[in-house]
């Protein structure tokens, strides 16, 4: 079982900055892929950015520039830098993570999620 704990969401102003934390425990295969999603209220959940183990990066057309995304392998923590934020961002960021292990089974993880408000 993996357990993904999410931090660093809240109330910040259009333009304005926040990091986004998700530390994973538990039994993690060594190749998978951590990720951001995010919901909007009436809205379906939609992929923000995801990273692989070994750094490969995507991103939605929607954050491209203003949103990078990291993650520290040794702490099995990803993390998402967001800036010049809009009130388009707002919604309930949720972590991922998920793999496919040796003997080919998909393991798909989330974490409770972390609410992003941007609103002056």
């Amino acid at each position: 079982h993996v357990q993904l704990v999410e931090s660093g969401g809240g109330l910040v102003q259009p333009g304005g900055s926040l990091r986004l934390a998700c530390a994973a425990s538990g039994s993690i295969f060594s190749i998978n892929v951590m990720g951001w999603y995010r919901q909007a209220p009436g809205k379906r959940r939609e992929l923000v950015a995801q990273i692989t183990s070994d750094g490969s990066t995507d991103y939605a057309d929607s954050v491209k520039g203003r949103f990078t995304i990291s993650r520290d392998n040794t702490k099995n923590t990803v993390f998402l830098q967001m800036n010049s934020l809009k009130p388009e961002d707002t919604a309930v960021y949720y972590c991922n993570q998920h793999w496919i292990d040796s003997d080919k089974e998909f393991w798909d993880y989330w974490g409770q999620g972390t609410r992003v408000t941007v609103s002056s």
